[in-house]
């Protein structure tokens, strides 16, 4: 029901998959694909649009050769903001929509929920959050959420709101994550686990 502030810090190490596996590094997960749009032309600062997020969630799937409906986990910009947070759920469903995926099949979260909106370090967490829970093999819990967004129905959507952690059965694991910034800029990045 509104932004909450939060601050934070933190650090990824980005290496050619071949180079991390030749160095014997702890391998999260691999990027798949990373991909950008712009709303363009809009409403204002903070007014999303539908059209921009959407271009950025359709060159994500394409530029991975992946279907929305692989995807397993969606780790959200959500910022509880009731318009920001209905335009990324109105883009996200009809993108996992069109692609097939069933009913409540795709965990979604936002670590905001747990440590607030910290601004330019909010999608270094969120990829924190998805890459550890690909390599843990947990969906985890997006507490906090007492009432969620008017616009999110548990019946129609293909998403599932968790308040506890549940195992990752499927063994083929893939992760999303969304960061939808001021003035209109939109990033989704695509993980997959790591396999040895």
């Amino acid at each position: 029901d509104g932004t909450v502030l939060g601050e934070g810090v933190g650090c990824l190490v980005l290496k050619r998959l071949a180079d991390a596996e030749r160095d014997g590094d702890r391998i999260y997960a691999v990027v798949k694909s990373i991909a950008a749009s712009s709303d363009g032309r809009s409403l204002g600062l903070t007014a999303p649009s539908k059209g921009g997020q959407m271009r950025a969630l359709e060159r994500a799937y394409a530029r991975a050769g992946l279907s929305p409906k692989q995807v397993g986990l969606v780790e959200a910009h959500g910022t509880a903001t009731v318009v920001g947070d209905r335009t990324e759920l109105s883009s996200l469903t009809d993108t996992f929509l069109a692609s097939g995926a069933a009913i409540g099949g795709c965990a979604i979260g936002s670590v905001k929920s747990q440590i607030g909106h910290t601004k330019c370090a909010a999608g270094l967490a969120g990829i924190i959050k998805a890459t550890k829970a690909l390599h843990h093999r947990i969906l985890p819990p997006t507490i906090n959420i007492l009432q969620p967004n008017p616009a999110y129905d548990p019946d129609t959507s293909p998403f599932a709101i968790s308040d506890r952690a549940r195992p990752w059965l499927r063994e083929e694991r893939h992760a999303g994550v969304n960061a939808f910034g001021f003035g209109g800029h939109n990033t989704s990045v695509l993980f997959k686990k790591y396999e040895q």
